[in-house]
């Protein structure tokens, strides 16, 4: 892009979007989307803090990483502290008992066809690389199904997305 060539599919800058966890955190702001309380960390003690204000259990995890490498979850201070290996990291409330799923979609740039809505096999938590699914969701209502899709459908042409998505 920076020589001019035309790039086809979804621009870098919408990629960083969707891993700058601050400005999509500002972006589901602005689209109504949820998500459970977080912070950003640059040293343990500010991670702790960090989870203090989440509260526990919080997920433990590099700030900007494609992939689960590092996860941790924390029920406590301490196991905060050794979590925290440098860098920035970031300390999300970890929601017990919650279902883990998947969507896979294609947007044009505007609109997006939801194509599956797959439900981790594994308990929240387990990176979806180490995880099964399967399809279609067994525990979800047709209401929770039509959010997930409403939702999708507002993220994918927010975050700039021309082409394929994966959304957990």
């Amino acid at each position: 892009a920076a020589a001019g060539i035309p790039i086809l599919g979804t621009a870098f800058e919408a990629v960083d979007l969707a891993e700058d966890r601050e400005r999509f955190g500002e972006l589901c702001g602005r689209i109504g989307l949820s998500v459970p309380p977080w912070g950003i960390a640059g040293s343990k003690d500010e991670a702790v803090a960090a989870a203090r204000r989440v509260g526990f259990p919080v997920l433990v995890r590099p700030s900007y990483v494609l992939g689960g490498r590092n996860m941790r979850v924390c029920f406590d201070e301490e196991a905060v502290t050794a979590a925290f290996r440098g860098g920035r990291v970031l300390v999300d409330r970890f929601l017990e008992g919650a279902v883990e799923i998947d969507v896979d979609a294609l947007c044009d740039g505007e609109d997006t066809h939801v194509s599956a809505v797959m439900q981790h096999v594994e308990e929240a938590g387990v990176h979806s690389g180490d995880s099964s699914c399967v399809l279609p969701p067994t525990s979800l209502t047709p209401t929770e199904l039509l959010e997930i899709r409403r939702a999708v459908r507002r993220l994918a042409p927010a975050l700039g997305v021309v082409g394929l998505l994966n959304v957990q």
